[in-house]
């Protein structure tokens, strides 16, 4: 009876695996088809607007027509249609050619996917131009392509955002901070020796993955602290952490405890990551990078090889994360080291665009207003 259990139980699992499977092809193709509808409605509205002279004045009439004559169908309102018409624009740089019609969806965007295959052709192509890939493109939700629309105005970074919001599985609201964090000026950024102790492929994978600086404005600690208190507000806040990191960090533990010689070691903070097929160990210093800490981060990933890598796990990477660090300093630190090791900082808040720093006062100033009004002057 229990084998016939064990069976049934098998047989169940593997039913509602393909069922999933199926419901999220379905709503990959939907959204494609979705996407291209209104490529496409943009299209015709441009052209028309380009061929009989059409001005804007067409589009509140089309919105208040399609309501009265699909009451039922949603999603196209005085608004959106704009946003339809700015899509088409953006993307195609001929109008007519059938870029987005329905017969060029050939490509569903899960392919972009396949296991083993991290970048693929597709990212290629978004490394070597500013037009998006058609997959990539089918492949995000409307809102997701309002935002980039709206947020980033540079092609080529919109096209970077958009492949990242797709292979990661951004929500829009992610994808909303990673804009505003400008994650794509600190991604790959980090001081490393990988080229030097990695396999090449892994070597540029593992660049990649590594940010500089890390930003944790989620927290709310301030100065002074102890990087313990650093350590356990990461913990805490571990979603944010987590994306802030990006897709496939798995977390293992904080203060991981390693046995070596009858003496007692603890990582701050161990992960496992799914791509790279690897342990990371974290080291977080308050301050300025020190040589002494990749020395005992080669040790600690050592070890970690030693004691928990599996044979098919590639080598441990050490990541040590200070406040600041000097480049050259961490360059000729690395050198040497026969362990992976990528340098990094972090800041806890995210500094001021340039043009907001001109607006504001300077101490100075504010000191000498104050002064002012000391004085007797009023305002």
């Amino acid at each position: 009876m229990s084998s016939k259990l064990f069976h049934y139980g098998s047989l169940l699992g593997k039913i509602k695996s393909r069922i999933r499977s199926a419901q999220a092809k379905a709503a990959l193709s939907a959204n494609a088809e979705m996407i291209a509808m209104y490529w496409d409605i943009g299209r015709m509205i441009h052209n028309r607007q380009v061929e009989e002279g059409w001005g804007a004045g067409v589009i509140p009439r089309l919105a208040a027509d399609l309501k009265n004559e699909l009451p039922e169908v949603k999603g196209f309102s005085e608004r959106n249609l704009k946003y339809m018409i700015r899509f088409a624009r953006e993307y195609g740089k001929d109008l007519d050619d059938g870029f987005l019609s329905s017969r060029a969806i050939v490509q569903q965007p899960a392919a972009l996917f396949a296991d083993g295959d991290d970048r693929g052709p597709i990212v290629q192509q978004v490394a070597a131009q500013s037009e998006m890939p058609l997959a990539v493109i089918l492949g995000l939700p409307w809102f997701h392509h309002i935002t980039l629309l709206e947020k980033v105005k540079d092609p080529s970074v919109r096209a970077w955002y958009a492949w990242r919001a797709l292979e990661q599985g951004w929500s829009r609201d992610a994808l909303m901070a990673q804009i505003r964090g400008q994650v794509h000026k600190r991604q790959g950024s980090a001081v490393t020796n990988f080229i030097a102790t990695l396999p090449a492929i892994h070597a540029d994978l593992a660049q990649r993955l590594l940010k500089d600086p890390y930003l944790f404005d989620f927290l709310t600690i301030e100065e002074p602290f102890h990087e313990r208190e650093l350590e356990t507000s990461l913990v805490r806040h571990l979603e944010k952490f987590l994306l802030e990191l990006g897709a496939g960090f798995a977390f293992v533990g904080r203060q991981y405890h390693l046995a070596i010689s009858d003496r007692d070691f603890y990582l701050d903070l161990l992960f496992y990551h799914l791509k790279l097929r690897c342990f990371i160990v974290i080291e977080l210093k308050k301050g300025d990078f020190k040589p002494e800490y990749a020395g005992k981060m080669n040790f600690y990933c050592s070890v970690v090889d030693d004691q928990l890598r599996n044979e098919s796990d590639n080598l441990t990477i050490g990541l040590i994360l200070c406040q600041t660090k000097d480049r050259i300093l961490a360059e000729y630190t690395l050198r040497d080291m026969h362990k992976p090791i990528g340098i990094s900082e972090y800041e806890l808040t995210r500094s001021l665009p340039e043009n907001f720093k001109s607006a504001l006062p300077t101490v100075e100033e504010i000191e000498a207003e104050l002064d002012g009004l000391g004085s007797g002057e009023r305002i």
